[in-house]
């Protein structure tokens, strides 16, 4: 057996010992007081049903999507492809996004990390042919920021420029790198930005497994192996004071559909990849909706809302597709030696600059 077999192998087994620990933490579980209520059919779709009654979301789903979050500008107005634009979206996003594609540039080739193997960006857009995820503004823009959100990032932005004095910095290859609280929280093995609600596609990692039980409903996250638990038995929020990564989540029933309220953010975990959502306030408010709509197809429908930092609600769409294949666990730097790796090269890079500066 190869050594990426024998890895697979290992991955495939840690994720089934994380998932049966979900599975049985998750049935010691108190039931709620009554079953939630039974639900209509939808789209000549019927969902199938969990042993208690519940329209059944168990399984693996995938949000990898070559569909922006918002419209691109060469779409302007429109609102969906047609069956020959999504050919030729999709062929210029596989080319676009190929890591086989070797760049003249040592530094960018470099920096691509690793070859196309090793990454999941999708390759399809979203099955309603969509031109973004976003669908109300109907635009399919995000709202613009709040002065008082613009006034947060160029605050932030400032404390990157004072701290970053390397040659590196103003290539913008680097950012401030005095220490491991310079960088974000994906490369302190905390949490990744695609793992905080709401689930966005990302570079990989795209998928998440659902488990359900009487009283709970549990998302396990491919990204970084988080595990959303989420009661809908009716329990209250946690007390405003009480902050966390992924925020404290809610359910409840509506027909087929599940939604899911999560507040009570502690404002920290900015997503690396989504500038959209960077400094988000804290206070945001998520709702999110799950409702299968044919066997294969699990929609996401989900809608923000944080005034200090937009000027109004916005809503976006992602249809995800399931999917047949395991989750692998995610190891993040196997001891963080990325980070140490990071901060001595910020110190090599400071020293030569030193030394050119001091030839002149």
């Amino acid at each position: 057996m190869s050594r990426i077999a024998v890895i697979l192998v290992r991955q495939a087994a840690l994720a089934a010992v994380v998932f049966m620990s979900i599975t049985a933490a998750l049935a010691q579980a108190p039931a709620p007081a009554a079953k939630a209520p039974a639900a209509a059919a939808s789209k000549g779709y019927t969902a199938p049903r969990t042993p208690d009654g519940q329209p059944d979301l168990q399984g693996i789903w995938s949000s990898a999507t070559v569909t922006p979050l918002e419209r691109p500008a060469e779409f302007a107005n429109k609102e969906f492809l047609t069956p020959a634009e999504v050919v030729e979206y999709e062929r210029a996003a596989r080319d676009r996004n190929n890591q086989d594609n070797r760049s003249k540039d040592r530094t960018t080739d470099v920096a691509s990390a690793y070859n196309d193997a090793w990454w999941d960006r999708g390759t399809k857009v979203v099955k309603t042919r969509r031109t973004s995820l976003v669908v109300d503004p109907p635009n399919g823009r995000l709202p613009a920021r709040t002065p008082e959100a613009l006034a947060k990032l160029s605050a932030s932005m400032e404390v990157q420029r004072t701290k970053c004095r390397t040659a590196a910095c103003s290539e913008g290859t680097l950012s401030a790198a005095d220490g491991p609280e310079d960088r974000p929280p994906g490369e302190r093995c905390i949490v990744w930005g695609s793992s905080v609600p709401p689930m966005m596609p990302s570079a990989y990692n795209n998928n998440y497994q659902i488990v359900q039980t009487a009283g709970y409903v549990a998302i396990l996250i491919e990204m970084i192996h988080d595990v959303r638990i989420i009661p809908i038995d009716g329990t209250p929020h946690m007390p405003s004071k009480v902050r966390t990564w992924l925020g404290d989540s809610r359910g409840h029933w509506e027909g087929d559909t599940l939604v899911v309220e999560t507040t009570n953010f502690n404002g920290q975990a900015a997503k690396e990849y989504d500038t959209s959502f960077k400094n988000a306030s804290k206070n945001y408010r998520l709702v999110e909706r799950f409702t299968r709509t044919d066997a294969e197809t699990l929609t996401y429908r989900y809608t923000v809302e944080d005034p200090q930092t937009f000027t109004r609600p916005f809503t976006a769409e992602l249809p995800l597709a399931r999917s047949s294949e395991p989750l692998y666990e995610y190891a993040c730097h196997e001891g963080n030696y990325g980070m140490t790796g990071l901060l001595e090269g910020a110190r090599e890079i400071e020293k030569a600059r030193e030394l050119e500066k001091n030839k002149k």
